[in-house]
């Protein structure tokens, strides 16, 4: 039987790991952490459970699918609600809107909050769509990197419509030529943040974002974000994948252009295939160091990262939900300073996640548990704790505003995480979420591949390669690398 090491176990270090097994390899996975899951863990401060990672679920079938394909009832390991309101939107002259999930009803009322023509929401719609079905086989379900990719139909299809895309306006131009209501624009604008990137430099190609959670639904796992990773693991050990925490991986052993085995605290480990959920700026930093360097692809501006204040509250909020968002009063000077001056903007857009909405064991009775977090610049230097009680003042005055209450005064429980813990906790290069930033319009054709060019069995998956960062994307990228390995065989 073939022999697959996973380094990393990411979510699509596990997602890997699983298909390599489907498909009859041996694997064994080797994770420098204690626990499985990269950004997808949680916490337990006091009464209060937190999720620490990502907070936003969509397309609950690419995690479904993985149990199915060992013939398992996904709902034996996993289950979730699809959310009925997406998510309430705050501004500071104290008007709000809550988005509901049936996309008929966010029409009628998205035109009356925001005074815009139903008809010119549905075109816009519409169009997000047409962007997501002709982009998603081509872009985000194979290798960009296989000249095979570019001979069918879908391919030659998406390529003759590429006008369509809007590649050459920034996602900000692309909304403010469908929408006059600068609070519309703003909304729509967010979206660029999905993948860590400036609505006034992403391209309008991401206006297909939209459609992930407005038209396919946005859900939340029953057990909170953490059981995403942790039901997977359970199958994993089920389906018999050896794993190996407080592994990691510190050299690669090669011979004519392939690796034959990892070396991981003292051992050595043969291998016939190796996948990497590393963060690929890192891997080429420590394991890969003899590899020639994708120097493009490495100088790429990196994602934003995030500082998050974990805080348990002894209040409820009815006027909150599962998502919610805190507008700043001036976007462009947010993303200013995130991207060029490399600090926090003084009037921070917030975003809180309450799981206790749903969860009831999240938080105590009468009392919720916040995940409050910040689009914060990259790791290069600053001083953190400086940082930290800076905005953390701003984000309080905000929330008091914006919500008619004293916060600080319910803060029971706290914990901070900033982009030098994430970079140090998860090794994503400089704490960036997504890899790298889709800043450009050629952003998504210089993202690493899913294979190496000098070693001929060593794969790529995870948020800092193709197709990119986010659950639903790490996910594909698990799907491509299972693509590529299955001529090992």
């Amino acid at each position: 039987m073939s022999k697959a090491i996973v380094i990393g176990a990411g979510i699509a270090g596990l997602a890997s790991a699983l298909r390599l097994k489907h498909q009859g390899y041996s694997v064994e996975v080797f994770e420098k952490n204690n626990y499985t899951g990269g950004k997808i863990h949680a916490i337990q401060l006091g009464n209060y459970r937190f999720d620490l990672g990502p907070s936003l679920f969509t397309l609950p079938h690419l995690v479904d699918e993985l149990f199915e394909l060992f013939e398992k009832n996904p709902t034996a390991y996993f289950n979730y609600i699809k959310k009925e309101n997406i998510c309430n939107y705050f501004w500071e002259d104290g008007s709000s809107f809550a988005v509901n999930a049936d996309q008929n009803k966010f029409i009628q009322e998205a035109s009356l909050f925001f005074n815009e023509p139903e008809e010119q929401l549905k075109k816009y719609l519409n169009k997000s769509q047409k962007k997501y079905d002709l982009t998603s086989p081509v872009f985000l379900e194979q290798s960009l990197h296989k000249s095979e990719s570019y001979l069918n139909l879908k391919t030659l299809k998406a390529f003759s419509k590429a006008y369509q895309l809007d590649l050459n306006q920034s996602l900000d131009q692309v909304n403010q030529n469908y929408f006059s209501n600068e609070k519309l624009i703003q909304f729509f604008n967010r979206f660029a943040t999905y993948n860590g990137s400036s609505p006034y430099k992403t391209p309008g190609i991401m206006s297909m974002i939209p459609h992930l959670e407005m038209q396919l639904g946005t859900y939340l796992p029953k057990k909170g974000m953490h059981d995403i990773s942790q039901s997977l693991t359970r199958l994993a050990k089920d389906v018999e994948i050896k794993f190996h925490l407080n592994s990691p991986v510190d050299d690669l052993m090669t011979e004519n252009g392939k690796i034959k085995a990892i070396r991981s605290c003292d051992t050595t480990y043969k291998a016939d295939v190796v996948v990497c959920n590393m963060d690929v700026y890192t891997a080429y930093k420590s394991i890969l160091k003899d590899a020639p360097k994708p120097k493009k692809t490495l100088n790429q501006e990196r994602s934003s990262s995030a500082l998050i204040f974990y805080w348990g509250i002894n209040k409820t909020f009815p006027n909150l939900d599962l998502h919610n968002i805190l507008f700043t009063e001036d976007y462009k000077e947010e993303f200013n300073h995130l991207f060029e001056k490399k600090y926090f903007y003084q009037d921070p857009t917030i975003y809180i996640n309450i799981t206790s909405k749903h969860i009831d064991k999240d938080a105590p009775e009468g009392c919720e548990n916040w995940f409050v977090m910040v689009n914060a610049p990259t790791n290069e230097g600053q001083n953190w704790q400086e940082q930290t009680t800076y905005i953390r003042e701003k984000i309080i005055n905000k929330i008091n505003r914006c919500l008619n209450t004293q916060i600080e005064q319910h803060i029971e429980v706290e914990k901070v995480i900033t982009p030098k813990d994430i970079e140090k906790e998860t090794a994503s290069f400089q704490g960036s979420l997504y890899g790298t930033s889709s800043n450009n319009k050629y952003a998504a054709f210089l993202r690493h591949s899913n294979f190496s060019k000098y070693y001929k069995n060593l794969y790529f998956c995870g948020g800092s390669v193709h197709p990119g960062g986010g659950i639903p994307l790490c996910l594909n990228s698990a799907k491509i690398v299972s693509q590529l390995t299955s001529r090992h065989l």
